[in-house]
């Protein structure tokens, strides 16, 4: 099979395309012929080595896929050859990754795909979707009637934030960079979108939002922490998913007597059973056409390296304005 493949971690120009032996499924295991996969910032950090791993080499790149069952392990119970599937938290913890013409992949980790759904529209849903839901439902406990501030919401995980808690029956106040965004952000269902950069923008949460918000989810990696605890209400809960490296200031007073939370987590060390249970809202949203990500590029296969680098560079090409949506990849 051609795949996308590295025998040690570094820049994007170590991701080789080429051959590598058919995958063989275990007992668990079905075998997916790739359709259509997404690039999360997360491979990169795998392939760089900024997020140490056991890497089985040579290692495929990538954590989603989505496609069609070939074959199957002689003990999995949920699918069959023909059935169409999608799945993430590959390429993690030991487990190869998805960027190839076909994977093995075990089936806890893989959803039926709707009918109603492409394979680019469930690759590129795939891990932002999990993440958000884990964040909104396992974390927040976000409520109907709730109000949340996506802070980054026409990135890849804020728009699925702001689907997602729409769906809940949240209301939505956003930010996005630029007037473009802001206006896409507001098809997606926003009820007020903001420029994160006015100088006002605490006052204009607030007014929005009276007594403040209930839940922050924060996307961007400099959490501005006396900034949020003004917008949020008493009791408000803030989601950390970016920043690894970020170590701002801390009002520990103001965050204490509002009696705040703060939520961290990192998708892939979500267990199987709360990832199966994030999905099945997913398809269920998808198939009413109530979430979806859309694709800002498409690669072949071959072109992997460059996507990664495209990740890398917030999307840009060059002499091009940066587009909204994920950087997809087809075998």
């Amino acid at each position: 099979m051609k795949a996308a493949f590295i025998t040690g971690t570094g820049p994007a120009d170590v991701i080789r395309y080429g051959d590598l032996p058919d995958p063989q499924p275990g007992p668990h295991e079905a075998l997916i012929r790739v359709r259509a996969c997404a690039v999360n910032p997360i491979d990169t950090y795998v392939r760089s080595g900024a997020v140490a791993m056991a890497l089985p080499l040579p290692y495929v790149v990538g954590c989603d896929l989505a496609g069609d069952v070939v074959a199957v392990g002689a003990d999995v119970e949920r699918f069959r050859p023909g059935d169409r599937v999608w799945g993430s938290n590959q390429g993690l913890l030991g487990r190869q990754g998805t960027f190839a013409e076909l994977a093995a992949v075990d089936e806890r980790w893989l959803y039926a795909t709707p009918a109603e759904v492409s394979d680019r529209e469930a690759a590129a849903v795939a891990l932002v979707a999990i993440t958000a839901h884990l964040g909104l439902v396992d974390r927040a406990a976000l409520k109907e009637g709730e109000t949340i501030l996506v802070s980054g919401a026409s990135g890849g995980v804020g728009m699925a934030v702001v689907q997602i808690a729409k769906a809940l029956g949240a209301r939505v106040i956003a930010t996005a960079g630029s007037q473009e965004r802001r206006e896409f952000v507001r098809k997606l269902g926003a009820d007020v979108v903001l420029d994160p950069q006015r100088a006002d923008l605490v006052e204009a949460v607030r007014e929005a939002a009276s007594g403040g918000v209930d839940v922050h989810w924060e996307t961007r990696r400099d959490p501005r922490f006396d900034q949020t605890i003004e917008m949020l209400a008493d009791g408000g809960r803030m989601v950390l998913m970016a920043g690894r490296d970020a170590r701002p200031p801390f009002p520990v007073g103001p965050f204490y007597v509002k009696g705040c939370s703060l939520y961290g987590f990192v998708m892939f060390k979500a267990d199987s059973q709360r990832q199966a249970a994030a999905a099945a809202d997913i398809n269920r949203w998808m198939a009413r056409g109530a979430l979806w990500i859309p694709a800002g590029h498409v690669l072949p296969l071959s072109q992997t390296a460059y996507a990664h680098q495209l990740q890398e560079a917030g999307g840009i090409l060059p002499s091009s304005p940066p587009l909204v949506g994920k950087i997809l990849v087809e075998p």
